[in-house]
C-alpha cells in the first residue's frame, strides 16, 4: 500500500509538471505567424497590420475575453530626401551628405530654416538638480548640437525622463531654441549607423488628436564618425569627457546651418486591441491591471541582401504571443482574480509609444487602471536564470515580481544599462505619465557571460533589422517558463488587497493623481 501511494504521488506531480518544451511551441506559433513574410512588418496602417489584428482579436476571444478594438488616427509624414538639404554655411556652403553624414527626422512643417549652431553639452534639462545645458542667451533661435546621454552623477531615472522626446523638446522650446541634432554616443548606440541610415525614410507619426506640442522647426541625428564639418575635430575631447564623468564644454560653431526639408503629409487610421477579463470583486473589479505588449512594427524598407521586411518577430511578437497565451493559461486554468485584467495590443509603438499614449488617454476600461506590466522585446535568447526589471525599485510592483520570479527559481536584477534608458522607451512610459506604476522586462545576464554576448549580439545584428524574422535561434521552453512567471504576476497584483504603490523615493511617483 505504501509503495503504491508513493506511485500515486509521483504521478500526481508528474501530472502537474508543465511541459515547457510544448508550452513554447504554442507560444512560437503565434510568433511566427505575427512575424510572417505575408504580414510585410506589421506597419501602422498597413494590411499586414489588419491582418496581426484580426488574429489578435480572434486569439483573445478564443481566451475568453471580451474583445473590441479602439480606433487610433495618425498624421503622417513622408521626408522627400531628394528635394531636402542640409548645408554647413561659413566661408562657403558645403552640402551634407545625407544618409552618410546625417539623416533628417523632422516632421514640422517648416520648409526652409538658417540658424546658427550651439554645442550645449546633453542638451538637457534637470530643474530637480540644478541641471541646464540651456541656460545660454545664445541658444534662442539657435540650433542646438547635443551629445545623446547624459550626466553619470544623476539618476538614470531623472535622466531618462528629460531624455524623453517630449520633454527634451518642451525645455528646449522654453529656451528659444529652434532646432536641434543629436549626435549619438556611439558608445551606447543601440542600432549601427548603417542601419539607422537604411531606414531613414520610413515615414514618422503623431496622432492626429495632439496630446503634446510638436517638436522642433528642425530635427536631425548626425553620424558621430562624420562630425569633422560640423564639430570640427571637438568630438573626441567630448567623448573623452563623457567617458570620465567630467562636464561637457558648451560653444559656438563656426557654420550656420541651412535647411530645406520636403515633405508630404497623410493620414492613416490604426487600432488597438483591447481584451478583458472582469474582475470577480465587486468593488475591486473597477481597478483594472493593464497586460501590454505592441502589434506594429517597422513594415517594409530598404533590402538587405535581397529581404526589405521588417518581420519584428522579438519586437514585438514575442510579446503579443505572450499576451495571448497567458490569456489562455487562465482560461484553462479556470483562474478568478478580483481585479480586471486587461489585455492590450498597442498601435504606434514604434512611432513614439503613440498608441498607447492614445490609450492611456482615453482608457477603454472596466475602471480606474492601477498598473501596467509591459512586454516589448524581452529577448528570450537563452535559459532563463536570470529576469532584468526596469521599473523593480519605483514601486510595490518591483516586490511582486521579485516575489514571482523567486517561487520560479528565477533571480532578479535591475536594469543593467541605465544610459540605454529604456524604461522611458516603450509602451510602460505612457502609463507612467499618467500616474500609474508599472514594469518592464528583458532576459537577465552575468557580465562577462556567454549570454552577454548574445545579448549584444542580437542588438548589434537583428535590432530594427530585417534580420529579426522567425529564423533566428530562440529559447521557447524559456519563452514558456517566462509567461508563467508573468502570470503568476499578473493573478498577484490582480489580487492583492492593495493596489500597486510608487515608493516614497521614486522619481515618477510625482505623477500619481
Amino acid at each position: 500500500m505504501r509503495v503504491l501511494a508513493l506511485l500515486l504521488l509521483a504521478c500526481a506531480a508528474a501530472a502537474t509538471e508543465v511541459n515547457w518544451d510544448a508550452a513554447g511551441k504554442d507560444w512560437w506559433s503565434h510568433v511566427r505567424f505575427l512575424a510572417d513574410d505575408k504580414l510585410e512588418g506589421r506597419n501602422v496602417g498597413s494590411a499586414g497590420f489588419e491582418t496581426a489584428a484580426d488574429y489578435v482579436v480572434h486569439q483573445f476571444e478564443g481566451a475568453g475575453l471580451v474583445t473590441h478594438s479602439q480606433p487610433v488616427e495618425f498624421t503622417k509624414t513622408t521626408l522627400n530626401e531628394a528635394g531636402s538639404q542640409i548645408m554647413l554655411v561659413s566661408a562657403a556652403p558645403e552640402t551634407i551628405k545625407l544618409g552618410d553624414e546625417a539623416i533628417i527626422t523632422s516632421t514640422a512643417n517648416v520648409p526652409s530654416l538658417e540658424a546658427p549652431l550651439v554645442f550645449a553639452g546633453y542638451g538637457l534639462d534637470i530643474p530637480e538638480v540644478g541641471y541646464s545645458d540651456l541656460k545660454d542667451p545664445a541658444l534662442k533661435g539657435a540650433i542646438v548640437v547635443y551629445l545623446g546621454g547624459g550626466p553619470a552623477n544623476i539618476s538614470p531615472e531623472l535622466r531618462s525622463h528629460h531624455s524623453s522626446g517630449a520633454e527634451r523638446a518642451a525645455a528646449m522650446k522654453a529656451a528659444g531654441v529652434v532646432g536641434a541634432i543629436n549626435i549619438p554616443n556611439p558608445r551606447s548606440m543601440d542600432i549601427p549607423w548603417s542601419r539607422q541610415s537604411a531606414n531613414r525614410l520610413l515615414p514618422r507619426m503623431a496622432l492626429a488628436e495632439p496630446a503634446e506640442p510638436r517638436g522642433m522647426e528642425f530635427s536631425a541625428t548626425w553620424n558621430p564618425d562624420k562630425t569633422d564639418r560640423l564639430l570640427g575635430g571637438a568630438l573626441p575631447a567630448i567623448l573623452d569627457a563623457a567617458d570620465h564623468d567630467r562636464p561637457l564644454p558648451h560653444f559656438p560653431l563656426m557654420a550656420r546651418l541651412r535647411t530645406t526639408v520636403v515633405t508630404t503629409r497623410g493620414k492613416v487610421s490604426s487600432r488597438n486591441i483591447v481584451g478583458i477579463r472582469p474582475g470577480s470583486d465587486p468593488l475591486l473589479a473597477k481597478e483594472c491591471v493593464i497586460l501590454s505588449a505592441h502589434l506594429d512594427h517597422l513594415g517594409v524598407g530598404e533590402k538587405v541582401n535581397g529581404d526589405g521586411i521588417f518581420n519584428g518577430a522579438m519586437d514585438d511578437a514575442s510579446g503579443v504571443a505572450s499576451l495571448i497565451e497567458i490569456a489562455r493559461a487562465l482560461r484553462t486554468g479556470k483562474v478568478k482574480t478580483r481585479r480586471s485584467i486587461v489585455f492590450l495590443a498597442v498601435t504606434g509603438e514604434e512611432k513614439g509609444e503613440l498608441g498607447s499614449q492614445y490609450f492611456a488617454a482615453h482608457p477603454e476600461t472596466p475602471g480606474r487602471i492601477v498598473a501596467d506590466i509591459n512586454m516589448d522585446m524581452y529577448l528570450p535568447l537563452f535559459p532563463l536564470r536570470y529576469l532584468e526589471v526596469q521599473g523593480l525599485n519605483e514601486s510595490t510592483l518591483g516586490d511582486d515580481i521579485r516575489a514571482a520570479a523567486s517561487a520560479a527559481g528565477v533571480e532578479i536584477q535591475a536594469d543593467k544599462d541605465p544610459n540605454a534608458n529604456r524604461f522611458i522607451r516603450s509602451d510602460q512610459y505612457s502609463f507612467i505619465r499618467k500616474g500609474i506604476p508599472a514594469l518592464a522586462f528583458k532576459f537577465g545576464w552575468i557580465p562577462g557571460s556567454p549570454e552577454e554576448k548574445i545579448f549584444r549580439d542580437w542588438y548589434r545584428d537583428r535590432y530594427h533589422a530585417v534580420a529579426d524574422d522567425a529564423n533566428q535561434p530562440v529559447d521557447m521552453a524559456a519563452a514558456a517558463r517566462f509567461n508563467s512567471i508573468l502570470e503568476a504576476l499578473l493573478e498577484r497584483v490582480a489580487d492583492s488587497p492593495q493596489a500597486p504603490q510608487w515608493k516614497p523615493g521614486s522619481f515618477f511617483r510625482r505623477f500619481a493623481q
